[in-house]
């Protein structure tokens, strides 16, 4: 089954990074359309999205980008009825800890992290850097890499950026969102803690399936490229089939 799919990249980097994900799922057949994170706190540029990601079958996203991806894809079913694919890469509903969602990084050393943006945006985006890739075997190698495909991100969208990872609290859309779902985990991920991969399973809805990626980083759809697409294009194959 060949689908379009809408896939949004992570906060700090830049499309770039995703671009060998997007490649291969377009050798498999799939028309896919990636873009950047936006401000989905201005009601302009989130309704724009939405008559975007309106044209395209499945809503995907990486961190932050998955987040988006799930607001987009209550927006659509508000406002079209419809019930578009979702799909996550390690993205967390709730990427600060509030009180409903303990699984998340805790508030603390989120505002120590944007302090320190504030104060040194370049050194603290090289220190997300060697998170996103810590926990792998190849972190090094990754890191390396990385800094090869990152474009420097205009400050005010990566300011907003953080604004979304504190604010937005997804626990009771997915909760409640009856859409197909895939949300595809690290197992040694910095960013989001390992227990994400026993909480979500209670959380979500029917039609929902939980993938964890053994001995990976919160890099994954960038580095584990040929595994994601096979549990990616996996799912998409048996959802669409189901239809």
């Amino acid at each position: 089954m060949n689908a379009s799919i809408l896939l949004i990249t992570g906060w700090g980097g830049g499309t770039q990074l995703l671009e060998p994900l997007q490649h291969k799922l377009q050798q498999q057949g799939h028309h896919v359309e990636l873009i950047n994170i936006f401000n989905a706190l201005d009601a302009d540029i989130l309704q724009h999205h939405v008559e975007l990601a309106h044209r395209f079958d499945v809503i995907m996203g990486w961190s932050l980008g998955g987040q988006l991806a799930t607001l987009l894809t209550q927006q659509l079913q508000q406002q079209y009825q419809e019930q578009k694919t979702l799909i996550t890469l390690a993205s967390n509903p709730c990427f600060v800890a509030q009180s409903n969602w303990s699984t998340a990084m805790p508030q603390e050393t989120f505002e120590q992290f944007k302090l320190s943006f504030q104060q040194d945006a370049i050194t603290t985006l090289k220190r997300f850097g060697f998170l996103v890739c810590q926990g792998a075997d190849s972190a090094k190698k990754d890191f390396i890499q990385m800094q090869k495909l990152i474009k420097p991100q205009p400050i005010s969208l990566l300011q907003h950026g953080l604004v979304l990872l504190e604010q937005l609290n997804l626990t009771e859309t997915l909760a409640h969102y009856t859409g197909q779902q895939l949300h595809v985990f690290a197992q040694h991920d910095a960013l989001v803690p390992g227990e994400i991969i026993q909480n979500m399973p209670q959380l979500l809805a029917e039609n929902v399936k939980v993938v964890c990626i053994e001995h990976a980083s919160h890099g994954f759809p960038c580095f584990e490229v040929e595994q994601s697409v096979q549990i990616i294009e996996d799912f998409i194959n048996t959802t669409f089939q189901a239809v």
